[in-house]
């Protein structure tokens, strides 16, 4: 079995951590809390626990790290492992600028190790789902994808909507689509912190001609988990807020001019929701990650659509500060 070594048990870590002790040996547990670690000395008495991320890479049975800590740790912590020859899972972003995640990609491809960011929702069956959709071509030429990632949730301080909410969105849109944006555009507002935009806005280009379209907001009434993808077609809705028809396929688009009032006509047919599985996706995503270290990371993919993702809220964190006001 692989052993691994997870850092970070607060917040989303402890799913981590747990689903990693179900799949394989999780032989090191990390946490700076010391109370923490007293919990997962309790819970995993098989595993060593500490507060020291060097102590648990030098341990040469360590096969592979699992990353949750806070964001702004990321890059440092994936880099320490990938130069202690450790083939990384770190949770989404990896690095805050593209210049650290292209040295992580660099190191990742010189060791030969695996790099995976944690894009949780690529692993979701429904937006799997989207995705064959998609490449089927069934929703005919793509004309646009728009996303809606709002609630009045979580405020931030480390990072703002757009890193913490956009990046969701960002790398589904990248992957449905399979391009990286020529444009990318952000305005957004600090209402609650100042430098710390709460609701943000995006547009992206792409070089198809393709457009995209993401609202990010932690202050909103509603709590939306919502992709749309519009084909000539047909049009598909994936809304994560749904407890059954997380996929809404709609057979409609426009049809021809009317000879009457010189109008398009819509074209109007089923709509139907697929059956999808009830699969937890981090279960399936690190059950990728488990079995790219068995295989070796072929051609980087994981890691490489990491860094489109990265690159482009780069692209979007620059348009944001450059309209932000004075």
């Amino acid at each position: 079995m692989t052993r691994v070594a997870h850092a970070g048990v607060g917040g989303w870590g402890k799913n981590v951590a747990r689903v990693i002790g179900e799949l394989t040996d999780l032989a090191w547990v990390v946490d700076t809390d010391e109370a923490r670690q007293a919990d997962y000395a309790a819970r995993y008495p098989q595993a060593r626990v500490s507060g020291s991320f060097s102590e648990a890479l030098a341990d040469d049975s360590v096969d592979a790290v699992t990353i949750a800590t806070p964001v702004p740790t990321h890059y440092a912590l994936a880099k320490e492992a990938l130069e202690a020859g450790k083939h990384v899972f770190v949770e989404k972003p990896p690095a805050m600028r593209g210049e650290e995640m292209e040295e992580l990609v660099e190191l990742a491809r010189a060791n030969d190790l695996v790099l995976m960011p944690g894009h949780l929702l690529l692993y979701h069956p429904g937006l799997q789902k989207v995705k064959q959709l998609v490449d089927s071509g069934e929703l005919g030429d793509v004309a646009c994808v728009y996303g809606n990632r709002q609630n009045l949730g979580v405020i931030r301080s480390n990072e703002n909507a757009l890193w913490s909410l956009g990046v969701h969105d960002l790398s589904v849109i990248l992957w449905l689509l399979d391009e990286e944006p020529v444009d990318a555009v952000a305005h957004g507002v600090d209402y609650l912190q100042k430098g710390i935009e709460d609701v943000v806005f995006c547009f992206l280009r792409f070089p198809s001609g393709r457009v995209a379209h993401m609202h990010l907001s932690w202050l909103d009434p509603h709590k939306m988990r919502k992709m749309t993808v519009v084909g000539r077609e047909k049009m598909v809705v994936f809304d994560d807020m749904e407890l059954e028809r997380k996929v809404t396929v709609y057979e409609k688009g426009p049809w021809e001019p009317a000879e009457s009032y010189g109008e398009w006509r819509t074209r109007t047919g089923d709509i139907f929701s697929p059956k999808i599985p009830n699969a937890e996706p981090l279960r399936l995503e690190l059950e990728h990650f488990l079995q790219l270290v068995d295989d070796g990371p072929g051609d980087h993919r994981e890691a490489v659509d990491g860094l489109a993702v990265v690159r482009a809220l780069d692209r979007l964190t620059e348009s944001l500060r450059a309209g932000a006001p004075a």
